[in-house]
């Protein structure tokens, strides 16, 4: 019987339950080995076979988990289990259908983390998700709060598993946490300190089937928050989500917004992030929290964009939230550097700059990306999830010099470019191999004239391709010092 799950938690006798971890990346890996760790028989499923997770198989066994990998290996559960974790499987996938027609719970890792953290290591968390800036925003906040002295960590969608944390001994006074809506479909018990939905556009439709679907999971961050509810002010549909969720009592909803802030909100006076939200005297002033100048750059100076100031003020929102000093945010800030992948200017050619923002994996992400220049050749391409690319053709077809597509789900950004664009050149690169973003940027320089940007910005995720965003980028910006290099040895 399972009943004793709906309640379990890190003081709980583990012995008795057996838990399937559906999906052994690093996530799944970290969740199989706290269960061990707490005693719990695990059986350990995934469907890929790469040397990577044979060792991490391996390293299960010897820690006396059954695991099953290879193609098929999520096709069913085994016929005594009593809880699922996944780290992703779709709601439609067979082995989640006939979990939930077993009546046999399903928990992200989050879920299983949180449990396991209470009562003996109750760390508070703020949450972050978003279809955008999620991870630029976890990291501006872990900067903020260690500025002000706290121990903590950036976990859960980046950074280390949340299970991790479960096991290690250092104390943590607090932890930044990003969150997917993927995990948070699966989250029923979480209440977090406070948290932030930065905004919500169309993604990963296939997963949650819907856009309804998808909003409804990222509103689920706002259920049993404590203390601050954060919603942007721009984005009605954030603010709705704070309305319609079950907080604990005295939560408060907290506004951000790049125009001057009401009472309640964190917003911008000229050129400085200021707080009319954590003060007493928030109905007649409002506190000096940093300037837009303090929003730590990338390598293209893309810091003070605007997307990235509305990211620095919901991290400035949460961290305040917690009771962090006005000059923390800014040290915070100062301190802080964007991670690679988000517009990085990888080379310079003939006078044509190469821009990796492999990180851009949709519409949205990409539209920010694209809005930042002139004259554009766009490497666009891979898994659309689900999305359409019209509306983002259409925002920027007069400033796009060509297009080179890759991957998957690359005819439909062609379609969308041949609907609204259809003057503007477009390469079609079908190679699949590790040696096809040599070809696409040498097809983007041959469109590129002096002055114009090659621009990594897919609109679509990299998994067709690429392990992940990161690998993608990496494989752009090689691409381009071969490119470089060979432009170099030609000319000598």
């Amino acid at each position: 019987m399972t009943e004793w799950l709906a309640d379990a938690d890190g003081a709980s006798d583990w012995s008795r339950a057996h838990v399937v971890v559906a999906g052994i990346g690093v996530a799944g890996f970290a969740a199989a080995d706290a269960l061990l760790e707490f005693g719990a028989r695990v059986t350990a499923l995934d469907n890929g076979d790469s040397d990577q997770l044979r060792e991490r198989a391996t390293l299960l066994e010897t820690l006396g988990a059954a695991v099953r990998i290879g193609a098929g290996s999520t096709d069913h559960l085994p016929a005594d289990a009593e809880l699922v974790i996944t780290t992703g499987l779709p709601p439609h996938q067979a082995m989640m259908v006939e979990a939930g027609g077993r009546g046999i719970p399903v928990w992200s890792e989050p879920e299983l983390a949180w449990r396991l953290m209470q009562p003996s290591k109750p760390v508070p968390w703020l949450g972050i998700t978003g279809t955008n800036g999620k991870t630029t925003t976890t990291e501006m906040l872990a900067s903020m709060l260690t500025a002000g002295g706290l121990r903590t960590a950036a976990v859960g969608n980046i950074g280390r598993p949340l299970t991790e944390i479960v096991l290690d001994p250092a104390p943590y006074d607090v932890l930044a946490v990003e969150l997917s809506a993927q995990q948070l479909h699966r989250m029923h018990t979480v209440s977090l300190h406070s948290a932030v939905v930065l905004n919500l556009h169309p993604d990963h439709l296939e997963w949650h089937g819907s856009l309804e679907q998808y909003a409804a999971d990222k509103a689920r961050i706002y259920e049993r928050v404590q203390h601050s509810a954060v919603y942007n002010v721009a984005e009605e549909s954030t603010r709705t989500m704070v309305e319609e969720a079950d907080v604990v009592e005295g939560a408060r909803a907290i506004g951000f917004t790049l125009g001057v802030p009401k009472v309640a909100m964190v917003g911008l006076v000229d050129d400085i992030l200021v707080d009319r939200a954590f003060i007493e005297q928030r109905q007649t002033s409002a506190v000096e929290l940093a300037t837009i100048a303090d929003v730590a750059p990338d390598e293209s100076g893309a810091g003070s964009a605007a997307h990235n100031v509305a990211n620095a003020l919901a991290a400035a929102a949460l961290a305040r939230s917690f009771g962090v000093r006005p000059s923390a945010v800014r040290d915070g800030l100062r301190a802080m550097r964007v991670g690679g992948h988000r517009i990085q200017t990888v080379g310079i050619i003939d006078d044509v700059r190469y821009v990796d923002d492999s990180k851009a994996t949709n519409p949205h992400a990409a539209q920010a990306s694209l809005a930042a220049f002139d004259h554009v050749v766009w490497v666009a391409g891979g898994q659309a999830k689900g999305v359409s690319f019209d509306d983002l053709v259409i925002a920027n077809r007069d400033r796009l010099r060509g297009a080179v597509l890759l991957g998957v789900d690359r005819d439909l950004v062609a379609e969308a470019l041949a609907r609204h664009a259809p003057e503007v050149p477009v390469i079609s690169v079908p190679d699949t191999d590790t040696s096809a973003m040599t070809r696409v940027v040498g097809a983007a320089a041959s469109l590129a004239r002096p002055g114009d940007v090659v621009l990594l910005a897919p609109a679509c995720a990299s998994r067709d391709m690429y392990v992940d965003y990161a690998e993608r980028g990496d494989a752009f910006a090689a691409a381009v010092g071969n490119l470089q290099n060979a432009g170099s040895a030609g000319g000598e």
